[in-house]
């Protein structure tokens, strides 16, 4: 797969040294379900640094309960040749759950899933027709809780552009590309809120042309952000 943006090399090389602190959660497959949840190794109160989630913004006990439904997505970055981007998709209208929200590829890690990889590779192949084969897989994000109880692993992967996109219409209405550097801007990262069951939460938003990019997808986005240039988002 080949790629000349001059940034690429640094992508790759901050993914895979935010890796290291990952890798005591590398177990995959039935092991994962044995990792949900497991702060064992931090202070009262505190969550261990690879544990985020929609409670991040928020005040203590607003955690998701455990087991925790174990899930993947893929964090797809499309190398143009003169910029890089990132590649979301906006969910169907009626879906179940976050009707069309603004999300990535990805759900639930299936048992014939080996991985979290082969998840979210699976799940692209079949939301967005993304081939596996065109995806080059560098690593992952921090561990993402969701108040509905998924506990999601961000695998990062450069994409092949070009690719026949397919909607599954069923779970995808429409799909666009962000450039990477309007996400590595601090300027446009925005903390928002909203009564829910009664309490205030905050979360985070990256608004974009007229998508509205916010959740779990925004703070998986606000990781990245964190991972690529080393700076400690706003709020955090």
């Amino acid at each position: 797969m080949t790629g000349t943006h001059p940034e690429r090399a640094h992508i790759v090389e901050r993914i895979l040294a935010a890796q290291s602190h990952l890798e005591v959660r590398r177990s995959s497959g039935a092991a994962v379900s044995q990792m949900l949840h497991d702060d064992s190794d931090a202070a009262p109160g505190e969550t261990l640094p690879n544990r985020r989630g929609d409670h991040d913004l928020n005040e203590i006990g607003m955690r998701p309960n455990p087991p925790l439904i174990p899930a993947a997505v893929l964090v797809p970055l499309l190398d143009h040749g003169d910029r890089i981007t990132v590649l979301l998709t906006q969910r169907a209208a009626d879906l179940r759950a976050h009707a069309g929200q603004i999300s990535f590829p990805g759900g639930r890690i299936d048992p014939g899933d080996a991985h979290p990889e082969a998840a979210a590779l699976r799940e692209a192949n079949e939301e967005i027709g993304l081939p596996p084969a065109s995806v080059e897989v560098i690593g992952r994000l921090d561990t993402y809780e969701v108040r509905t109880g998924f506990e999601i692993t961000p695998v990062v992967g450069f994409v092949e552009p070009g690719f026949d996109m397919v909607y599954e219409p069923a779970e995808v209405a429409d799909a666009f590309e962000v450039p990477l550097s309007f996400i590595l801007d601090p300027a446009n990262h925005e903390r928002q809120s909203r009564v829910f069951q009664g309490k205030r939460r905050f979360f985070y938003v990256l608004p974009y042309e007229d998508r509205y990019i916010w959740g779990a997808t925004a703070g998986m986005l606000v990781n990245l952000f964190e991972v690529l240039t080393g700076q400690t988002a706003r709020w955090r």
